[in-house]
């Protein structure tokens, strides 16, 4: 059975803003898209907390997404038909002082990587804006005005990125909000609305499979 990957932060995790749990798997987007595939897919929930695209993590390889992907793609290269990839938010935090800009370029380093070692497809999910209501929640030890101000950017570069690289993308912005807890994370609602537009989505790539 082909695998997909689905590779991200805290959204890709299922991060609860109300509590900072984590969402049941028929809850979070990648669940359920597992859940929906299991017959089709090996679908590989690969999120993870404060994960970044290009900056470096200080708490680690794990965290810094051009390094943890690097094991999926090592272990996974025979059998992955698509990766899809979710991250951009956390390198706008403001310690890490990065523009919009080159954080799109990260999302080029990280799938030219995939590509390096795969065949797979590569889906890119562009994340929402941050809301103005991070600055009242815990996530306003990480960012400020200015990462806001960044991801108003963040969407039209990142879809660039995919579009240059040959990826296909699809637009949260377009079908999703976060939630007015902080600003950063989905609710149920959302994820069902994220993983029905990437079930459409897989099953429009995979169309001569289904």
């Amino acid at each position: 059975m082909k695998s997909i990957l689905c590779f991200g932060d805290s959204n890709t995790f299922g991060f609860v803003p109300v509590d900072g749990s984590r969402y049941q798997i028929t809850q979070r987007w990648s669940g359920i898209l597992k859940k929906h595939f299991e017959d089709k897919f090996n679908v590989i929930e690969a999120g993870c907390n404060n994960r970044t695209c290009i900056a470096d993590n200080p708490s680690g390889e794990l965290f810094t997404g051009y390094k943890a992907i690097m094991p999926y793609l090592e272990s996974h290269n025979s059998d992955l038909a698509l990766v899809i990839i979710a991250l951009g938010v956390n390198d706008l935090q403001f310690a890490y002082n990065l523009s919009a800009l080159e954080v799109a370029e990260g999302l080029k380093k990280i799938i030219n990587c995939i590509k390096q070692k795969t065949k797979a497809n590569i889906l890119v999910l562009i994340p929402d804006e941050i809301g103005k209501n991070v600055l009242n929640s815990f996530f306003s030890q990480m960012f400020d005005e200015s990462s806001i101000e960044k991801s108003k950017y963040l969407p039209d570069l990142l879809e660039s990125a995919a579009k240059e690289t040959g990826c296909y993308f699809l637009n949260l912005n377009k079908i999703a909000k976060t939630s007015e807890k902080d600003g950063l994370h989905y609710e149920p609602a959302e994820h069902e609305k994220i993983a029905n537009l990437v079930c459409e989505k897989i099953s429009e790539i995979f169309a001569t499979d289904f």
